[in-house]
């Protein structure tokens, strides 16, 4: 497992966990996988590297 990879799921699973909370899980999946692309593209992007 990457390092980065790992904000992904940490955002997928907090997503499911909200998602959970307003009894429709998948939406909130979704949403955390995009949060969590998003952050993974703004720390771990080729020109920090």
């Amino acid at each position: 497992m990457k390092k980065d990879d790992i904000i992904i799921y940490a955002c997928v699973i907090i997503g499911a966990g909200v998602g959970l909370l307003i009894d429709n899980a998948i939406p909130g999946v979704l949403i955390g996988l995009g949060i969590g692309y998003l952050l993974k593209t703004m720390f771990f992007n080729k020109t920090n590297e």
